[in-house]
Parts: structure tokens; C-alpha cells; sequence
């Protein structure tokens, strides 16, 4: 649709909404280009109106703290959507059930189930982004998974259509689930277990140090760039890469991480092509030397 038509047809909101908006600040690798429509959400009944209104006529890309995207450098070709305030809210249900905005943080979740003595959240401390991304790619760390503790989530359809769908109904493997992609996470319901809060600081702590001690933090880094392998090996893919693609390997400024070769670094910058390079890059490497095909656990933003 031409810029102009759209602009007709959402112009009732355009108070929450910004043309060619820039996306660079708003990912972790501080790359990419303008956004044609940019969309803050800060109300459920705005999102579902606004969904209708738009009746799926273009392509729509949720945005959360962007710590696993990489976006194009050219004029996204679509609407961006970001939830607001009221998405980032939290609740407790029955002492041991909390209700999570999908825009809430990983690790506000994670501190706010050990500030209400509730534990099983602990890993969520040291993944970076947002629920609404955790529950789409089943974000885990430390041998703990978002399905582990999901009870429910609600959703809404691009047509503007909420529903909710129990966890037991979902289909989770690592770092996936079979919830379509037309879904636009609005909230979830998680289950956790009555503990000591200081026993759950504790864990949380060590967690955090643990992955502090082997992972590059305060840099433009996307996270873990590929998932690790489940099939044909049993090594994780940073063995894989290491293995298979020299340490300097580098595209303009986009390089390898000296910390952790699974993480691919913004030294300063790197265009969208130069991190696409070397990702594609690796990939081929290591399947060239090992026969393992890794899969990309980053999500690539491109028209």
C-alpha cells in the first residue's frame, strides 16, 4: 500500500504514530533503517481497532527490546508495532500464579517472582528481551525453558481478534513452538513455586555471574546469533564455530566476539549487510567443515 493511502486509512492514530520512524536505536546491535510505519500500542482496545482498521494490508513486525533482531538498513517496507504501558504490567494471582505483560522484561519478571517469593523464574534474569519474544522462540537458559512455567497466554490475531490459549495446547521444542506467527503475544500467565526470597537472590546471582563470566555484556550484540544443534552432534554451536571459522573473521564492523564466538559484535559501524555477511558467513563454514547446518536463532527485519 502507498504511503499516502495508509496514512488515510490509520490517521485516527496519529498521535501514537511515527513515519519513517528510525529503528537503529531501538535494537541492540544499533543497526537499520527507517521504519515506513512505526506504532506504539499503549492501549489493548487502540491495538485491536487499530489491527482491524489496518485488516492485514500490509506487514506487521512486533517489536519488543530488540536484543534479537537485525534490521535492514533500507525503508522497511511495513508497520512496526511496539507495545506500550499497559502491556507492561504485572500481577499476582492466587499466591503462585503471575500475570506478565507481554512487553514486560525477562528480568523484571524474574525480580518481581523473587520480590513475591515465588521461584522457578531465576533464569529469565539473564535473558535479554521481552516475554511476548521469550514465549515466540521458548527463550531458556540454564536448562530451564519459557514452557516450564507458562500456564496460559493471550494473544491477538491480525484481524484483531483476542484469544487465549492454555500452554498444554502449545507444542514447544527448543527455542520454537508451533503458535503461529500471525499472533501478537499480549500477555501471559506463569506458575512458580513458594520459596525463601533470599534462596532465589541467591540463584539469581550466581546465574548472573555465571553468564556474565562467559558472555560479552554493554556491547552492540544481538545474543545469541544461532540456536544450538539437537540433531547429527552434540556440541553446542560456539564449539562449531570455533572450530570452523577463524577468530578474526570480521565484515566491515561487524566481528566475531572474543568472549563468545555465538555472538557476533557491532564494533562500531556495521551496516546490515556487513552482519548479514558474516552470519551467512559462519553458517556456511560450519557446515562446511563439520556437515552440521546451524540454525539462526537471531530474526532478520528485511523487506
Amino acid at each position: 500500500m502507498k504511503t499516502n493511502e495508509l496514512k488515510k486509512l490509520i490517521k485516527n492514530f496519529d498521535t501514537n504514530i511515527v513515519y519513517n520512524a528510525d529503528l537503529k536505536k531501538k535494537n541492540w546491535f544499533n543497526i537499520g533503517g527507517k521504519a515506513k510505519v512505526f506504532f506504539k500500542a499503549n492501549e489493548l482496545k487502540d491495538l485491536i481497532e487499530f489491527l482491524k482498521i489496518l485488516d492485514n494490508k500490509e506487514k506487521i513486525h512486533i517489536i519488543g527490546a530488540g536484543s534479537n533482531t537485525l534490521i535492514t538498513d533500507e525503508i522497511y517496507d511495513g508497520v512496526v508495532i511496539k507495545l506500550g504501558k499497559n502491556f507492561s504490567r504485572l500481577s499476582v494471582l492466587n499466591s503462585n500464579i503471575i500475570i506478565s505483560g507481554a512487553a514486560v522484561l525477562d528480568k523484571k519478571l524474574a525480580e518481581f517472582a523473587a520480590n513475591n517469593s515465588l521461584g522457578g523464574f531465576e533464569f529469565l534474569a539473564c535473558i535479554p528481551g521481552t516475554i511476548g519474544g521469550g514465549i515466540r522462540m521458548n527463550a531458556g537458559c540454564f536448562d530451564r525453558e519459557i514452557k516450564d512455567i507458562l500456564v496460559s497466554i493471550q494473544a491477538i490475531d491480525k484481524k484483531g481478534n483476542v484469544l487465549t490459549i492454555p500452554a498444554k495446547e502449545i507444542n514447544f521444542d527448543y527455542r520454537n513452538n508451533n503458535l503461529s506467527e500471525d499472533l501478537i503475544f499480549l500477555s501471559a500467565s506463569f506458575k512458580g513455586e513458594k520459596q525463601d526470597t533470599r534462596k532465589i537472590i541467591e540463584t539469581m546471582t550466581e546465574l548472573k555471574e555465571k553468564k556474565e563470566n562467559n558472555q560479552p555484556s554493554k556491547i552492540k550484540t544481538g545474543g545469541s546469533t544461532f540456536k544450538n544443534p539437537t540433531k547429527k552432534t552434540t556440541k553446542k554451536a560456539w564449539e562449531l564455530i570455533e572450530e570452523s571459522v577463524p577468530a578474526n573473521t570480521k565484515f566491515g564492523d561487524a566481528c566475531i566476539s572474543e568472549k563468545h564466538s555465538n555472538f557476533f559484535v557491532n564494533k562500531g559501524n556495521a551496516t546490515f549487510n556487513d552482519m548479514k555477511r558474516l552470519i551467512n558467513f559462519v553458517e556456511e563454514s560450519v557446515f562446511k567443515k563439520t556437515g552440521v547446518n546451524i540454525e539462526k536463532e537471531i530474526k532478520i527485519l528485511e523487506n
